[in-house]
């Protein structure tokens, strides 16, 4: 247990390091507009509704835990969350378009995570993180328009620090389950992963085609990118890579 407490401590400095970063590198030039085609903008509309939140519930139960360390960690977590929504907001605004009030798929995944526990809440909480790996990849690598190609690329920054952050606590919380019961947990959860990357590139398939991503292309690269991750759920290590909050999105 003290292992983990140093490693979420180490997670705390280097979410308070990023937020350093963030404000001396300042926000991307919103002044010089967004050309979007209106694909693009229904598709970040529905990601900017996923970003934003509170995060009172995870708070809630982060604080449950006991682990005053670990919870400050997930408030620094939910405040990089809440600037990933406000900067989508920031972009649309730059687009000349507006946000929505809310969004079946956010719905559901909201209403799926504040279900039962902690460890249920990361489990689905994950399938959201990865996907939206994906997601701000194929936006950032296939966007003609600089700014959003920029914001993109900042969110996924963010997003390849949160999934190994987020391993870390779901290996502790598996850890007392047997090994075939925690193959079983992580085995379930890539196949609704599987599930949850079909439906956004159904519902999203236009601005993926407008991306030049594929709806078999995006299921197969979020696949693919979650290999080492239920592995280091379920009791393997971390790669050293992620440990230190980077090279994620190179598995993507």
């Amino acid at each position: 247990m003290n292992v983990i407490k140093i490693e979420y401590g180490a997670w705390v400095r280097e979410f308070e390091a990023e937020r350093e970063r963030r404000a001396a590198l300042g926000d991307p030039a919103w002044g010089k507009g967004a050309q979007l085609p209106a694909e693009i903008v229904r598709s970040i509309q529905k990601f900017q509704v996923g970003e934003d939140g509170d995060g009172s519930a995870l708070s809630g139960k982060a604080d449950l835990a006991g682990d005053p360390v670990y919870s400050e960690a997930v408030r620094l977590f939910i405040a990089e969350e809440q600037n990933h929504a406000r900067m989508l907001k920031l972009l649309l605004e730059a687009g000349g378009a507006g946000t929505l009030d809310g969004h079946w798929s956010d719905a559901a995944f909201v209403r799926v995570r504040r279900l039962l526990g902690l460890r249920v809440e990361l489990l689905v909480l994950m399938i959201a993180e990865v996907v939206a790996l994906a997601y701000y990849q194929a936006l950032r690598d296939g966007v003609a328009d600089p700014l959003a190609s920029e914001v993109a690329g900042r969110i996924l920054a963010d997003e390849e620090r949160h999934v190994p952050f987020h391993c870390l606590r779901l290996r502790e919380g598996l850890a007392g389950l047997p090994r075939p019961a925690r193959r079983a947990v992580t085995a379930g959860w890539r196949g609704l992963l599987g599930g949850a990357a079909a439906l956004v590139a159904v519902d999203h398939g236009p601005a993926l085609r407008a991306l030049g991503v594929s709806r078999g292309a995006f299921v197969a690269r979020t696949l693919r990118s979650s290999g080492w991750m239920t592995r280091a759920m379920s009791g393997g290590p971390l790669p050293a890579s992620a440990e230190r909050g980077a090279g994620v999105g190179a598995r993507v």
